[in-house]
């Protein structure tokens, strides 16, 4: 029978959660639901020096908004260090690790001979078969593992196929400093052994790690989980993602409006595909997820492509789930203070019936909040410079037509009505549509675009639009 899958996410908090470290987190959620196992959450927090905990809320916070939830509570490297010092003397007891007292300037002297010798700086072994009795007096020891010294470690990769390490080169690396706190190397297996993980989904710079930490499994007799280790993403022109190429934390994608559906959708397609499926929902990710599917060739960070995918969830939302969405992000957007601030009864509903010709023309709730502003402005209007050329004396002589026309309407203001109304006015005038159109909008919004002017006419209502072309022709 075989075994319920457990993954594992594993940051460090010495930062915010970027975008790399949410893929990751990605793959190990959709794998853990594709097989109907679970992911647990560890915060790899033994660096106490560069750990906070503001990091590690702005881990937690940027996984809950993705929507990529973790069983149980968030396990603290650095609370189980008396486990991890229990298991390396375990190992020094049954003779697979032992205590190494080399003085720094013995170290420094052993990696200089090897260099001199066009050697790598490896550790020469010199405490490995020696007797404790021999200990100088003063020194606290380290304790190394015992690596095999002949033959090659092979490390089966579900992404990266066999690879294979000499031995020779993963020499007998430290598991405990001299003040008796693990090394990272062996923290990590101890609490993937203890959580019962299966399967370390993670980025293919561990690689090497996959290595030694297999020896230390190894010498504790311990099954060692299924490795996949997936590519890194680089920028659109091929480096190594840097902030320009888009290498920031999840807030900040949340700040520039960027949906979690559409975020989530980007981030699969980086190293892993589906056929030619670019627009997926949840369910089809998590029905879909192989690892093995991952690609081995690093993946490409394209802002333009995340945009327009941004743009099809935005338009594939319900109008009232989005403007819920809008609400709830308002907060961080750097242009949602102004209608989160106005926000009442009223705006709401004019934002709702507004969604459907806002979300048209918006690829990221920055630009949806952007459209929307026309719905707070106060009168009158602060009119944009391209909307000024069509304030003009003609323009204004066309919206006072424009103006009479509407008035005549009795109860039936809805877009259909306003439309009707203003293509009789433009027909009797002998203008285009268009030529109507386009100072009634720069009237009513203070700019040239927006969603179609009789959809505005329709959100602002009566009142408010004759009141604010009439600013504009007095």
């Amino acid at each position: 029978m075989s075994k319920t899958v457990v993954t594992r996410f594993a940051p460090s908090p010495t930062g915010y959660l970027h975008i790399g470290g949410a893929r990751t987190a990605l793959f190990n959620w959709l794998y853990a639901r594709h097989t109907k196992g679970t992911m647990l959450l560890r915060i790899e927090d033994t660096d106490r020096e560069r750990s906070t905990e503001a990091a590690t809320t702005a881990i937690l916070d940027g996984l809950s908004w993705l929507g990529l939830h973790w069983e149980g509570e968030p396990i603290s490297q650095f609370a189980r260090a008396e486990r991890h010092r229990e298991v390396a003397e375990e190992l020094v007891r049954n003779g697979k690790a032992y205590y190494a007292y080399e003085t720094a300037a013995e170290l420094d002297a052993m990696r200089e001979k090897a260099r001199a010798e066009g050697r790598p700086p490896r550790y020469d072994g010199r405490w490995r078969d020696a007797d404790v009795s021999e200990a100088p007096a003063g020194v606290k020891p380290v304790v190394r593992i015992k690596a095999p010294r002949e033959g090659e470690t092979i490390v089966r990769d579900r992404v990266q196929g066999d690879v294979k390490f000499p031995n020779k080169d993963l020499d007998d690396f430290i598991i405990l400093r001299s003040d008796g706190v693990p090394t990272y190397m062996h923290a990590v297996v101890v609490d993937d052994h203890d959580m019962g993980v299966t399967h370390i989904i993670r980025g293919d710079d561990h690689l090497t790690n996959a290595a030694r930490q297999q020896v230390i499994y190894d010498a504790m007799g311990w099954d060692i989980p299924v490795m996949a280790h997936i590519p890194l993403i680089h920028g659109a022109d091929g480096a190594k993602l840097s902030k320009r190429h888009g290498a920031l934390g999840v807030d900040a994608y949340r700040a520039m409006g960027y949906l979690p559906s559409a975020l989530r959708n980007y981030l699969v397609r980086l190293g892993w595909s589906h056929g030619d499926d670019e627009v997926m929902s949840l369910d089809d990710m998590i029905r879909w997820f192989e690892i093995e599917d991952v690609n081995k060739g690093a993946a490409r960070f394209d802002f333009a492509k995340l945009e327009a995918l941004n743009g099809v969830h935005m338009r594939q939302t319900d109008d009232a789930e989005l403007l819920d969405i809008l609400i709830r992000t308002l907060p961080y957007l750097e242009n949602g203070k102004t209608i989160a601030d106005k926000l009442d009864e009223r705006t709401r509903a004019q934002l709702l019936a507004a969604m459907p010709g806002l979300k048209e023309r918006a690829k990221t709730l920055v630009e949806l909040a952007d459209g929307a502003a026309f719905l707070f402005a106060e009168r009158p209007l602060a009119i944009d410079e391209k909307a000024k050329a069509q304030l003009g004396e003609q323009q204004k002589e066309i919206l006072r037509g424009a103006s009479a026309a509407l008035k005549e309407l009795d109860g039936d203001w809805t877009a259909s009505a306003t439309e009707s109304a203003i293509r009789v006015f433009a027909e009797e005038k002998g203008a285009k549509l268009g030529a109507v159109a386009q100072p009634l909008r720069a009237a009513l919004t203070g700019r040239t675009t927006s969603p179609g002017v009789f959809d505005v006419l329709a959100v602002l209502g009566r009142d408010e639009s004759l009141a604010r072309i009439a600013d504009q022709i007095d």
